[in-house]
């Protein structure tokens, strides 16, 4: 299916930080076009004509994108050069990001979040194993942590910023300016990051293998769960939150969740070679306490905000101490279940924008969190409960 990257490491014994920060802006780029729309909705559905449940599915369709396109992608650009199919995958976003602003239309904004969803499936892809490849050996797993954590700046500092944008002057000035970003991004990568050469086709394995590892399963059990609950209430947290009276508050809440997402990045990559298992735990267990506490405390606005920190903890590095364990789980097909990850991943956000756009037209906001409490505490329990092979002790 796919292949055990070769590694190329630094000789210098030093993490080659200025090509990592290349790759740490890639992900974060991927991730703001994806989750952008979250705080724009209400705005991007009267340019649109549609309402906020129709209009969210643009975060549904980008997520739907990247989990189908993920493994197949990977297999078709495995010869290329890493970083021309980085630099195409970003070139695409810069046109998707401004098809999206010009559009007034629901059909040509969906095939451009799309298109788009494509590229961000090859950067996702990429992150990874390149990172690894140009780390000196012993912190591969440091280099790994530094190329992902790109996504829980996006969420801190990136759809925040969009919200205000768009709040200030206009949702599409938001897109225009992540396309400027990414062209930035396009200098500094060329100027940075070495371009490797692609991926030799041998060791292979299949999906079906990857998948009757022991603890496989559950991990994603527990990914497809937690991602699930978490996308449910980020896209459509701006419905919410005006529901409960906290529509001005929007911007600052989400702002609160990314910056205790990027604490969770210096947290994880302090201590998950030693406690994994524990970080994982207080991961998916903080998850449920901040969504029970939105449950049950919703007409207080401090406990919103403490329950938006606590879940941008949580979710922070999330995606980090995933990968991590199923890569742990699966072995020498660590290449194949990454892909296998990142599809599960993209499945589930794709999901959650579905589930809560369904909910939310049929219900109203408050069956939201009723349903991501559901998710979030099943997610904790199986993971608690699993500790021989999904999430062994060190």
């Amino acid at each position: 299916m796919t292949t055990t990257s070769p590694i190329t490491q630094s000789s210098t014994g030093r993490l080659p930080i200025l090509a990592l920060i290349g790759l740490f802006i890639s992900g974060f780029i991927g991730i703001l076009t994806e989750a952008l729309p979250a705080g724009l909705i209400p705005a991007m559905s009267k340019t649109l004509h549609q309402s906020v449940a129709v209009t969210g599915q643009t975060v549904t369709v980008y997520a739907i994108g990247t989990a189908i396109a993920v493994i197949p992608l990977a297999v078709a650009t495995t010869n290329w050069r890493r970083r021309d199919l980085l630099i195409v995958a970003l070139l695409t976003q810069i046109v998707t990001n401004g098809l999206t602003a010009l559009s007034t239309d629901l059909t040509v904004t969906l095939i451009a979040r799309f298109v788009a969803s494509l590229s961000s499936a090859v950067i996702w892809a990429l992150l990874g194993a390149y990172a690894a490849r140009i780390a000196p050996a012993g912190k591969q797993g440091r280099a790994i942590a530094i190329a992902l954590g790109g996504i829980p700046v996006a969420l801190a500092l990136g759809v925040p910023v969009g919200v205000l944008i768009g709040q200030v002057a206009t949702w599409q000035l938001a897109f225009w300016g992540s396309a400027a970003m990414t062209a930035l991004t396009i200098v500094w990568v060329l100027i940075f990051l070495p371009n490797l050469p692609g991926i030799p086709r041998t060791d292979r394995h299949t999906v079906r293998h990857v998948l009757s590892l022991k603890g496989v399963p559950t991990i994603l059990f527990v990914v497809a769960a937690f991602v699930i609950a978490h996308n449910i209430l980020y896209t459509y947290i701006a419905a919410y939150l005006s529901d409960i009276g906290l529509a001005a508050q929007t911007g600052w809440i989400l702002f609160v969740f990314g910056a205790l997402a990027v604490l969770s990045i210096f947290v994880v990559g302090t201590h998950i070679d030693r406690r994994l298992r524990t970080l994982i735990v207080v991961s998916t267990v903080l998850f449920a306490a901040a969504v029970l506490a939105l449950a049950l405390l919703s007409d207080s606005p401090v406990v919103v905000f403490l329950a938006a920190a606590a879940w941008g903890l949580a979710f922070g590095s999330s995606a980090t101490l995933f990968t991590t364990a199923i890569v742990n789980a699966s072995g020498p097909a660590g290449d194949v279940s990454q892909s296998v990850f990142i599809s599960v991943f993209s499945g589930s956000i794709a999901g959650g924008g579905l589930i809560g756009g369904l909910l939310l037209g049929a219900y109203g906001t408050n069956i939201l969190v009723d349903v991501c409490l559901v998710l979030a505490a099943a997610a904790a329990i199986v993971t608690i409960v699993a500790k021989r092979h999904a999430f062994p002790r060190s």
